[in-house]
């Protein structure tokens, strides 16, 4: 039997990672815009000590990473724990059978297009859209660079989702000693989605303003908006020098904040350029502005080193300094946009 699925097209947001990747993937197959449904959310829930060593971690979305990924949309997705590999791809060709393509978890460690390949361990996640039972191989989908799409082995699939993911030397980071257990991702589309209007664009604004604004920083909760922000990085910073693994945390956590800083500005400047607003494409470039001050803070974490973390807080705390003015800039440009309204309306849909 031979199952191709499609189109599958390609798509990425550069400042994305797997995760947002593999989403606008299934997204385009489903007939919505990836920038339209997964640009729109801004915001920051991190339950504090919930990181997990994926690359397709999202914090606050352990059980429905697409919700979370697209908070305004009736988008949700659900993970899939096989017993073993067997029953992994029974049900993963199952879903293909039927029409669906599916993310699977994987290990880049065995994924032949992979730059990773038997080098470097890491939790992986890509789309697959078909299969040919004659030759004995699976369609891959995946835009991360350098960009794949098209056949590999089945067997070597099989080993890249059944893989302990072990930490095997100096250059196994981040994204390593959680094993990928077989799992995948089915994803499930609502039949009525937000029209994407001038209105609805207005009422994200405000609601993203009301969720950075009124943030939480409980030491017992989520740490929420640009307080929970401030909480988790300056918490953190003073912990760095004493617990290298912090700086893990930190580096892992900052990854989908900056994927969905990034995509929320290219959502505001399609917005602006849609409905000729040039305030959102002057407001695209302020939110631009602090995916820029995400990305400085990520390398600065990745890159103090053992002996330098003490060295390197003073600097770290500056660059969480800079952010936080930069977030205060676009947030007061919104509240200057939108008024008394917006501090009035919910969040869309309840």
């Amino acid at each position: 039997m031979r199952v191709e699925l499609g189109p599958v097209g390609y798509w990425r947001h550069e400042l994305s990672h797997c995760l947002h990747t593999t989403a606008g993937v299934l997204l385009d197959f489903h007939g919505l815009d990836p920038v339209r449904v997964l640009g729109a959310g801004w915001g920051f829930d991190y339950p504090a000590g919930d990181v997990r060593r994926e690359e397709y971690y999202f914090p606050g979305a352990a059980k429905d990473l697409f919700a979370g990924l697209a908070p305004y949309h009736d988008v949700h997705s659900r993970w899939h724990e096989p017993a073993d590999a067997r029953e992994g791809w029974e049900q993963v060709r199952a879903a293909l059978v039927a029409g669906r393509p599916v993310a699977v978890a994987a290990d880049n460690f065995h994924l032949p297009f992979r730059p990773a390949h038997r080098d470097v361990h890491t939790n992986h996640l890509m789309v697959l859209y078909g299969f040919d039972d004659e030759t004995g191989d699976v369609f891959v989908a995946d835009p991360v660079p350098p960009a794949f799409q098209g056949t590999i082995p089945l067997a070597a699939l099989t080993a890249a989702r059944d893989s302990g993911n072990p930490v095997r030397h100096e250059r196994d980071m981040f994204f390593t000693a959680n094993p990928i257990g077989n799992r995948w991702l089915e994803i499930e589309i609502g039949a009525r989605q937000p029209d994407f209007d001038a209105a609805f664009v207005e009422r994200v604004l405000a609601a993203n303003l009301r969720g950075l604004r009124e943030g939480s920083q409980a030491p017992s909760g989520p740490l929420r908006g640009l307080a929970g922000v401030r909480a988790f990085l300056t918490g953190a910073f003073d912990r760095l020098a004493a617990d290298p693994a912090v700086g893990d945390e930190v580096f892992v956590v900052i990854g989908p904040v900056l994927a969905v800083t990034g995509l929320h500005a290219e959502f505001l400047r399609e917005a602006g350029r849609a409905f000729d607003d040039l305030a959102l494409v002057e407001l695209a470039r302020e939110v631009d502005r602090v995916a820029h001050h995400w990305s400085a803070l990520r390398i600065a974490v990745a890159t103090a080193g053992e002996e330098d973390r003490a060295a390197a807080v003073p600097g770290l705390l500056r660059r969480t300094a800079a952010l936080l003015d930069a977030y205060d800039v676009v947030l007061e440009a919104v509240e200057r946009r939108a008024g008394g309204a917006a501090r009035s309306v919910g969040v869309i849909p309840d």
